[in-house]
């Protein structure tokens, strides 16, 4: 967000289910936090953007084992970028952790979630990184990149 910023970037929101999440984000930022909107809410739930160019989505997704909640996470992508525009997409990959923070956790090769998302999406470009863990472990992300076909 801080790169953004710097770039003089005007359209930016940040979406968090915590409220103590995007008030550390917000103290983080001081002053600069006006410039961006915040949303409290659960990615599945109501909430609405202007349509946006970019939207990124660092380990979500995987949390995401209901498929109920798959399908209104796509929707609510669908419904928030513009055509032509990119989804930055970061999922555990096949062999990430089946469970992270206590939670359930869907994995996910790029062609996997490629599918997941559907037609509309078109899968642009993947980047593998092995994150590393505080406990010393070693996390396989994958990083996606779609773009909005229609």
């Amino acid at each position: 967000m801080d790169y953004l910023l710097d770039r003089s970037v005007t359209c930016i929101s940040v979406l968090d289910i915590s409220a103590a999440a995007l008030a550390r984000a917000q103290q983080r930022l001081g002053p600069r936090q006006a410039q961006v909107r915040w949303i409290e809410a659960d990615v599945t739930g109501e909430w609405t953007v202007p349509r946006v160019d970019i939207w990124h989505d660092r380990a979500v997704f995987h949390f995401l084992t209901d498929p109920e909640d798959r399908v209104r996470y796509r929707e609510r992508l669908f419904q928030g970028l513009r055509p032509g525009g990119s989804a930055v997409i970061a999922t555990f990959g096949p062999h990430g952790p089946l469970t992270c923070s206590g939670l359930r956790t869907a994995r996910y090769a790029p062609e996997q979630l490629a599918a997941e998302l559907g037609g509309a999406f078109r899968l642009r470009e993947t980047v593998r990184e092995l994150h590393p863990t505080p406990s010393g472990r070693t996390q396989e992300f994958w990083y996606c990149r779609f773009t909005l076909e229609w």
